[in-house]
């Protein structure tokens, strides 16, 4: 229940950034081209939080790594607003840097559910926590009209209004799991996983298996295309005179097809197996892009369409990744190794985010949203390879 809290309250935090980081940044920096740029600043800082929260955690348990996370979220959170009051460029820069740390933290919670979970149980697990993150991520895009209002009353530029609840919710997330994560699932977990409890947790990782390549590999695909779709979605909007509520309305539908569907999805990881449902990553993936690349300019429908499809292709492969993840790893040094592929996911992201705004800039969306669906079919060749290898999958 604290876990669940915790990723109600994150995912709040975290949708300020997908929503209006890029609308903020071409704002203070009067050009498309590096409108991306926010995204892939919170991403790289996303990074190097999953790194430390993956070290802390390994250290000192769930409890201290994910507060301590979540709560230079909201530090960050705190300086985008500062920066956009006093229209500072380089304080914009640095702190949504350290805001990615709430993004990374939000994103390694879902391993707190598996821990304790058992083998056949582990997709489901995951989705426990990541689908509590869907009422706060679907909230937080909604609100950016009565934030934008509230801000500007506050003598804040509007844009920075949805930065506010992220500061709020982050901080409130990491003091409840800091207060009440107790006790740590992944120190119960080192304590039942005899003898591993004897090894060295700060000491070298084992030899690691199969299953950590392949579900990084599905997890860094997902998150480029998603992440490169998904940031130049409000910019292109913007373009062709939607409003800030119908920018907020497609994000928010985005997101919450990004967790909503989790529950189904975990049973199905559960139950058809892992590979099956990575696959059905790559292909949603594309599907998502090609009806971006298709839809009509004004069309808000088709729109959220794309956007659907591209969160749930996005919630399969996570998901999937994650179990292979699991599968393939110990309590013993488990934390360890998940921060270490969630960094690669995190700069994966950030190398989206970064070049979308550079690829839309040379030619347009629905180049973009092509090039997108296309890159994540790379997962399938990489998942046949591993099924031949019978290792893990």
């Amino acid at each position: 229940m604290v876990v669940v809290v915790s990723q109600i309250l994150g995912g709040a935090g975290l949708a300020a950034g997908v929503t209006v980081g890029a609308l903020l940044a071409q704002q203070m920096l009067g050009s498309d081209s590096l409108a991306g740029l926010p995204i892939a600043l919170f991403t790289l800082g996303s990074a190097l939080a999953a790194f430390l929260v993956g070290r802390f955690s390994q250290r000192w348990g769930r409890r201290v790594g994910l507060g301590l996370g979540f709560a230079a979220g909201g530090i960050g959170a705190i300086g985008v607003v500062v920066a956009a009051v006093t229209g500072s460029v380089p304080l914009l820069f640095i702190a949504l840097f350290v805001y990615g740390a709430g993004t990374a933290t939000n994103l390694q919670a879902r391993y707190a559910g598996t821990d304790l979970a058992l083998p056949a149980q582990r997709g489901t697990a995951v989705s426990v926590a990541m689908v509590s993150t869907t009422v706060g991520a679907v909230a937080g895009p909604n609100l950016v009209d009565p934030l934008g209002g509230l801000a500007q009353s506050l003598g804040i530029p509007a844009l920075a209004g949805p930065f506010l609840l992220a500061a709020v919710a982050y901080l409130a997330a990491g003091i409840v799991l800091l207060a009440l994560l107790r006790p740590d699932p992944l120190l119960v977990a080192r304590q039942l996983s005899a003898p591993a409890t004897t090894a060295d947790a700060a000491g070298p990782l084992p030899r690691p298996r199969a299953g950590v390549f392949v579900g990084a590999t599905v997890m860094v695909l997902t998150q480029v295309a998603m992440v490169a779709i998904m940031t130049m979605t409000p910019v292109h909007m913007r373009a062709h005179d939607f409003g800030m509520g119908a920018v907020g309305l497609v994000i928010g539908i985005h997101i919450g097809a990004m967790y909503l569907p989790s529950l189904l999805t975990g049973v199905l990881v559960d139950k058809v197996g892992r590979t099956p449902i990575a696959i059905a990553s790559g292909v949603t993936l594309l599907l998502a892009g090609i009806v971006a690349a298709l839809a009509p300019s004004d069309s808000l429908s088709l729109l959220i369409l794309a956007l659907i499809l591209l969160g749930l292709g996005w919630n399969f492969g996570l998901i999937a990744g994650t179990a292979l993840v699991v599968d393939a790893t110990e309590p013993v040094n488990r934390a360890r190794t998940q921060g270490a592929i969630d960094v690669l996911i995190a700069l994966a992201g950030a190398g989206g985010g970064a070049a979308s705004g550079m690829v839309m800039a040379a030619t347009d969306y629905s180049t973009l949203s092509l090039a997108g669906g296309i890159l994540a079919l790379l997962l399938i060749p990489v998942l046949l390879w591993a099924r031949r290898t019978k290792e893990a999958l």
